[in-house]
């Protein structure tokens, strides 16, 4: 039996599925591996239901049980772009007190980590615990009804392209301006750490009955991702037309914005990050990161 893998369908993990959808490597690969895409919130359902073996998923999902594939990763160390926060104020406000006052926020409902981290963050930081609720990703209509907007991916980078128009809806339709905040520069704020969205994680009880070992796993992963690195400027011409990004942007996201490699930076964010989020009764305790040997 393959490896079942649950993956995400957004640009940024495009560079981690090189090998998985690229010749020559690829005919190889479906011979171990299984892949299928969802949304974030999804990958880690269909892990822990058991109806997936691999996934990448939020690492607010990850739990005692799951095993974390050493590698590769989803972060940012300054400025991801894809996770960005809109909030409603009016009149001269300072960014402590705009965030102090919110009261509800809209979140797009394809992930669990932003959400789990714009709560965390609130309730550290500026002692606030305002609703959350998820909705689809239209920020004017989030914005109708609630304080914020959380947009997560490709919602997110595309809400950035049309930032003056966005910025001139909201402002006729209740006279409020935004702010709009980078999720990730703002967790550097507080921690002074790299934000990470997700890891590959697998169930490693599954890997017995597919013949694939976990230090293979863990090789197929990085190579992929070593792949992708390799091949930026194929991975922007194939997504050009499906999104109405410049080359550039895509560009500058895969290479600038996105990184890509599991160090011990990256692992020290998920700790702190998981702590924090506990101390603050957003997600249960994770007392150590499960790590794949391999």
């Amino acid at each position: 039996m393959p490896v079942r893998v649950s993956a995400i369908s957004f640009l940024n993990p495009a560079p981690l599925l090189y090998n998985f959808e690229h010749e020559p490597v690829a005919t190889e690969l479906r011979t171990r591996y299984d892949v299928h895409y969802t949304t974030p919130a999804r990958c880690a359902a269909e892990l822990h239901a058991g109806e997936a073996d691999l996934g990448l998923i939020p690492i607010a999902q990850l739990t005692r049980e799951l095993a974390v594939v050493p590698g590769c990763t989803i972060a940012s160390l300054e400025e991801v772009r894809s996770i960005l926060l809109l909030v409603r104020f009016r009149g001269t406000m300072s960014q402590d007190n705009v965030l102090g006052g919110i009261r509800s926020i809209a979140a797009d409902n394809a992930s669990r980590s932003s959400a789990a981290y714009v709560r965390t963050l609130l309730r550290r930081f500026y002692r606030n615990d305002p609703s959350l609720l998820e909705e689809a990703a239209n920020p004017v209509t989030m914005l109708a009804e609630h304080d914020a907007a959380l947009l997560i991916g490709d919602h997110a980078l595309l809400a950035r392209e049309r930032r003056a128009s966005i910025d001139d809806e909201v402002f006729r339709a209740s006279g409020d301006r935004l702010l709009w905040l980078d999720l990730a520069r703002l967790w550097r704020q507080h921690t002074g750490l790299p934000w990470v969205a997700a890891v590959w994680a697998v169930r490693p009880e599954a890997l017995a009955g597919t013949g694939v070992s976990a230090a293979q796993l863990a090789a197929d992963l990085n190579s992929s991702r070593d792949a992708g690195l390799a091949h930026t400027e194929e991975i922007v011409a194939r997504w050009l037309p499906r999104l109405p990004l410049s080359a550039e942007t895509i560009r500058t996201y895969l290479t600038r914005n996105i990184y890509y490699k599991l160090d011990e930076p990256c692992l020290e964010a998920i700790r702190t990050f998981r702590a924090m989020a506990a101390e603050e009764s957003v997600l249960p305790e994770l007392p150590m990161l499960n790590m794949l040997q391999t």
